[in-house]
């Protein structure tokens, strides 16, 4: 099934491929793969410790400071990574790999697979997916700017008299952050998994020697402490819910970015690395407030002796750039995918290394996201009022991963109803407590990442619903490709030497810019390929199998490029792939690409709201041209449009 055309089915002309299903493969051994899943996966994880114990312990949620609030919130600490991320994530949705991938387009695109294309069923999973990505740009714009600020913070415990600094230092290390975007990431990633290993090696150390001043807190293990201060503290514990909830965020990219490293080195660095590590720190803060309680201001800086404050503050700030430098590149990730799957209007992509594909510059989503990030630090101004906002948009993305998963084990897998029912069941309880205490962030900041996330949801279904409308359009007043290549045939036109490309929206009929050149030109090259390019709901494609292609005779030619939707379509090695695969040689000096570029207008004709379709018409107008996506040499292209209303 293709995500990016699910309206209609593909013409059965072309001779049936055989995807890849296997696992993509990671190059490295177990080492080296395991350095490097800690240095991108665990960043946004590994930096909650600067922030979330002081704030589960914040004035405003009116709890009274008491040893047996610092062990019950201990505890809950304790048993959410226990339920959250070590059951739930790495042990079962880790699981819904779709051919080696994660994230929760992947689950979304594993998920529609046994589900009928253009079904009630299949759009609900659809707009749940869809609306899961959407939230994750809230919680991109939030990341950097929580990460860092918590990290420039810690100036205030080396000299009060530095916190004006704060936000002035917090908004020079981001906008650098965004400016080195477009230069890569590579010779910075080489540093990132060896920093984050000292990073959690600190987190552990700080821990354990404040564990051995206090070692009676490895008593909060013990779900009962989580259950008196649930019990006794019903309503403030049920508000510290929201507040201990920062622990975990983060927790999703174990999943997401699971196709990066593959599942064995994600598991193993997060049972025998980064586990222990946050949880040597958390109960190291547990123990240093019961024998401090005065130190609540700030529990991760005042822990460590003051001789080495400053050195922390820097070691962080180096960790929570790598963590925003992992949500950022995420983002780019995400965008890529989601352009494929037919969500986002097409965007220029700027390849920053030879050897790794994945990583990609969009420039359009680098100074968006600059520009959102920015005005969260000066109107939230502290990593305290960001926590307000934080969690709700990775809660909304939890449960919308749950809820895929279960799915998934039912009529992908198909596990036994009632063994579904009581893991799922578990899961959904956990993650709405989680989600029904960020609500009530929703006045004090949670409102934004809601309004990020909305508005995104609203465009990406725009986008989608927008292109189907012109699909139906184009179907309804398409013309047959195989008749019209007979009648070609059958009264040739003048051919002119060369070869012609025409990009087509369906392998069913003729490509309106072949229409065009036909009426305006009155002539055909010697050689004519009608060429479909298609995103598929595999992460990836063999190369070997990537061309379909059918010989229509008189030096015209069928083919479809396909391609997953973790890869990004190339003209050239399409040429490339053509010579190959089917002895067809196209010289691209002698080669012209022939596009639609049409122009949208917004009209009365039943379709969407008048006002969608005046967001889709200007989105359409300010896409990418297609010859920049694909990467077609720009002085062989020819643009032919009219226009058109929806």
């Amino acid at each position: 099934m293709s995500l990016s055309n699910p309206e209609y089915s593909e013409s059965k002309i072309l001779r049936p491929i055989n995807l890849h299903h296997g696992d993509h493969a990671h190059k490295g051994s177990l080492r080296t793969l395991m350095l490097g899943a800690i240095g991108v996966v665990f960043g946004d994880i590994a930096t909650s410790p600067l922030y979330a114990l002081k704030e589960c312990f914040s004035p405003q949620h009116g709890i009274p400071f008491s040893n047996e609030a610092v062990f019950g919130v201990i505890s809950m600490v304790f048993w959410a990574f226990m339920v959250v991320v070590s059951i739930k994530y790495v042990m079962f949705i880790m699981r819904a790999s779709n051919n080696g991938e994660g994230g929760i387009l992947a689950l979304m695109a594993l998920a529609l697979r046994t589900v009928p294309v253009g079904s009630k069923s299949a759009m609900a999973i659809m707009m749940l997916g869809v609306f899961g990505a959407a939230m994750f740009y809230g919680d991109a714009v939030i990341t950097p700017a929580i990460s860092v600020l918590s990290a420039v913070e810690g100036l205030e415990v080396v000299s009060p008299e530095l916190k004006r600094f704060v936000i002035p230092i917090t908004l020079i290390i981001l906008i650098g952050l965004f400016l080195i975007q477009k230069r890569g990431t590579s010779v910075v990633g080489i540093l990132f998994g060896p920093i984050m290993v000292i990073w959690f090696l600190v987190l552990g150390l700080m821990g354990l020697v404040n564990i051995i001043d206090y070692p009676q807190i490895l008593a909060a293990v013990n779900p009962y402490f989580a259950y008196i201060f649930l019990y006794e503290h019903s309503l403030e514990a049920f508000i510290v819910l929201g507040a201990v909830f920062l622990v975990l965020t983060g927790a999703e990219a174990l999943y997401t970015d699971m196709g990066h490293f593959g599942i064995k080195p994600i598991r193993y660095v997060w049972f025998f690395i980064t586990l222990p590590c946050l949880l040597l720190n958390y109960f190291g803060q547990g123990a240093f407030l019961i024998n401090n309680p005065e130190a609540i201001v700030n529990p991760f800086f005042l822990m460590v002796p003051e001789t080495v404050t400053f050195a922390l503050v820097l070691l962080a700030t180096v960790a929570t750039v790598i963590a925003s430098q992992a949500v950022i590149s995420g983002t780019y990730s995400m965008t890529s995918q989601a352009i494929l799957l037919g969500f986002i209007p097409k965007m220029k992509i700027s390849y920053t290394s030879d050897n790794e594909i994945g990583q990609i510059y969009m420039p359009t989503i680098n100074w968006l996201l600059l520009f959102m990030v920015v005005v969260v630090v000066v109107t939230f101004k502290s990593s305290e009022n960001l926590a307000a906002a934080y969690g709700i948009a990775v809660t909304t993305t939890m449960i919308i991963d749950t809820i895929l998963a279960a799915i998934v084990m039912s009529v992908v897998w198909k596990w036994n109803p009632t063994f579904i029912a009581l893991v799922i069941g578990a899961f959904i309880a956990v993650d709405l407590s989680f989600f029904s205490a960020n609500l009530l962030k929703i006045a004090e900041g949670g409102w934004f990442p809601i309004l990020v996330g909305s508005i995104c949801f609203l465009f990406l279904m725009t986008w989608y619903q927008g292109r189907k409308i012109l699909r139906e359009k184009a179907i309804e007043k398409g013309i047959p490709l195989e008749g019209f290549v007979k009648s070609l045939q059958a009264h040739p036109p003048h051919r002119v030497e060369g070869t012609a490309v025409f990009l087509t929206a369906h392998v069913d009929f003729v490509p309106v810019a072949m229409l065009h050149n036909l009426k305006h030109n009155r002539i055909l090259h010697e050689r004519i390929i009608f060429l479909k390019i298609s995103t598929w709901d595999v992460p990836y494609v063999e190369e070997s199998e990537r061309i379909t292609f059918k010989d229509m005779g008189s030096e015209m030619y069928l083919a479809r490029a396909i391609y997953g939707f973790k890869e990004t379509p190339d003209m050239l090695q399409i040429l490339n792939d053509l010579a190959k695969y089917n002895n067809l040689e196209c010289d691209l000096m002698e080669t012209s690409f022939f596009l639609a570029r049409d122009t949208v207008i917004a009209s009365a004709i039943p379709g969407m709201p008048l006002w969608r379709e005046k967001i889709f018409a200007w989105m359409f107008q300010n896409a990418a041209k297609p010859s920049d996506f694909y990467q077609i040499p720009t002085n062989r292209v020819v643009e032919l449009g009219a226009k058109i209303e929806i």
